[in-house]
């Protein structure tokens, strides 16, 4: 059993603050899984979009859009969900994140059939795509005869939470029919991927050139890396230690911060 409140200090701060704390509690208990039940899988297997928040070891945030066919975001268990990175536009701001800080968070909207959403809390590892496959040989992952969707690496997340995201402002949108040819995945035609739409390039000399910071050396920043790595993992090592070990029941007793 689970025996602490989920969520931050902050959340937990705000809501003794706003006077949200017994409202927050039933909500815990009643919605926060720290597994994908039947109904979650099954929504989450037919999604062709979601949302992904990262952040870097500094906690500056990073969030972006993510499409594929339906399914592209895997069901593996429920506890494991996968997705593959397609080719981009070369920045890698998600997986750099995750490189640094293993914790993201997903979210699903539905807005055209169940205009719902739901939650995915976790810890994602970055998998090139011939060890994905080779780690789950069972789990029929596709390979995508369209090139541009082809998966350069994959992102493998173990839940820690997963919960709804209330219906009652998600808008209710309709498919309509694609014009002109399938989508251009992996195009690099500036005008197939909108152009200068914000107009940023016209602006861009006002900003000065770029300069990027000195590259260290390649085995200091490894060791860098190494390093931080391992005192991340010995970080959640000692949480996932402290909340015990037996099953969660989604009961979660009230603390008294």
């Amino acid at each position: 059993m689970r025996t602490t409140r989920p969520g931050s200090d902050g959340e937990h701060l705000v809501q003794r603050r706003l006077g949200s704390t017994e409202r927050a509690d039933r909500f815990y208990a009643e919605q926060v899984l720290d597994r994908l039940n039947d109904r979650m899988r099954e929504f989450t297997a037919r999604q062709e979009m979601f949302f992904l928040a990262t952040a870097d070891r500094h906690g500056a945030c990073d969030s972006t859009f993510r499409a594929g066919p339906p399914g592209f975001l895997h069901v593996l268990d429920d506890r494991t969900l996968a997705y593959p990175e397609y080719r981009g536009n070369g920045v890698h701001a998600s997986l750099g994140n995750i490189e640094e800080n293993p914790h993201v968070g997903v979210l699903m909207v539905d807005f055209l059939r169940d205009r719902i959403g739901l939650h995915v809390n976790g810890r994602a590892r970055v998998l090139a795509d011939d060890e994905m496959r080779r780690a789950r040989p069972d789990a029929g992952l596709p390979v995508d005869p369209v090139p541009g969707r082809r998966a350069v690496v994959w992102v493998e997340i173990t839940v820690d939470e997963a919960y709804i995201h209330c219906a009652k402002h998600i808008p209710h949108l309709q498919k309509v029919p694609a014009r002109g040819p399938d989508r251009p995945w992996g195009t690099d035609d500036v005008k197939r991927k909108g152009g200068d739409f914000f107009g940023a390039a016209a602006e861009a000399p006002e900003r000065g050139p770029f300069l990027p910071p000195p590259r260290p050396e390649t085995a200091t920043w490894q060791a860098d890396a190494q390093t931080w790595r391992a005192a991340a993992e010995t970080v959640l090592a000692k949480a996932d230690s402290a909340a015990g070990t037996r099953t969660f029941s989604g009961w979660f007793s009230r603390s008294t911060e």
